[in-house]
């Protein structure tokens, strides 16, 4: 049996010469205003994002953008655009990646047959959940997929 830990290892040697994306956090301040600081990076594969020493689970993504006036038809759409000036007022370049609202995941609980995020085993060995409604497939098929698409 091949180890979710294992997997992760292996798909990190294969991702040393992609490039990441950034890991933002939100940060509040009575003297300043509310700004999205960079916190890491990782490599987005799918619904999981593989950094160094981890694995998370994908949230929000979204690319910085400077502050602009503009007529919105939806609240959602303004929320956003807010969401896109605090990650370039905390630090991001203008178009850079943004992934907020992530949450660590724990590989070692996985393998010890505890689900994890999108993160599971079936039959025994390691699964991902690759969309909310979607099944359970083989991480090793799924990362194999996400690492060749991104190393085209």
């Amino acid at each position: 049996m091949t180890t979710t830990a294992a997997l992760l290892v292996a798909a990190r040697e294969r991702l040393a010469r992609v490039p990441r994306e950034g890991l933002g956090l939100l940060r509040t301040s009575r003297w300043r205003r509310d700004r999205i600081v960079r916190v890491g990076d990782a490599w987005h594969l799918g619904v999981l994002l593989l950094t160094d020493d981890g694995v998370l689970s994908t949230g929000e993504i979204l690319r910085a953008a400077e502050e602009v006036r503009r007529g919105y038809t939806a609240e959602s759409s303004r929320a956003r655009a807010e969401r896109r000036a605090m990650a370039r007022r905390g630090g991001f370049a203008e178009g850079e990646v943004v992934h907020l609202g992530w949450e660590r995941l724990d590989a070692d609980a996985v393998d010890a047959g505890e689900a994890s995020g999108p993160l599971a085993l079936l039959d025994g060995e390691p699964a991902v959940r690759w969309s909310a409604t979607g099944g359970l497939m083989p991480l090793a098929g799924y990362l194999d997929e996400k690492i060749a698409l991104l190393q085209r």
